[in-house]
């Protein structure tokens, strides 16, 4: 799994971290089972505090994503093939969904090109059976 940070961003590294691993799953570089770097790898890699990759393992956790164990480290829990969501995760992925739209249509993007640009992000993620 590669993942990709811009430090110049203004989005959080944490936040970062958290959406390319999420996107490398959907991708299918990552599946059930498969180990995450260790924290303090992730971090000497970046050149970033450990504290940061901490808390996009731990929101990850949280969010049913990842497992993390003291002896094994961070493991992918959930990948497409894993089965249906989990209680809550759609709610939630609803309200998401409802901001990104909301953008959408405040800075005049129109319906059909909003469609077009999800289908294509949705085909872009590797179908897994």
């Amino acid at each position: 799994m590669h993942l990709t940070l811009d430090l110049d961003s203004e989005v959080p590294i944490y936040q970062q971290i958290r959406d390319r691993i999420v996107e490398a799953i959907a991708r299918g570089e990552a599946r059930e089972g498969d180990p995450l770097p260790s924290t303090r790898q992730l971090a000497a890699d970046f050149g970033i505090n450990f504290h940061t990759v901490n808390k996009a393992y731990d929101l990850l956790r949280q969010q049913g994503v990842i497992r993390i164990n003291r002896k094994s480290g961070a493991v992918v829990r959930r990948d497409a093939t894993t089965g249906p969501p989990e209680a809550g995760f759609t709610d939630d992925w609803t309200e998401r969904m409802r901001v990104l739209l909301a953008d959408a249509t405040v800075h005049g993007l129109e319906r059909s090109d909003v469609i077009r640009r999800c289908e294509a992000m949705l085909d872009g993620f590797k179908e897994m059976s």
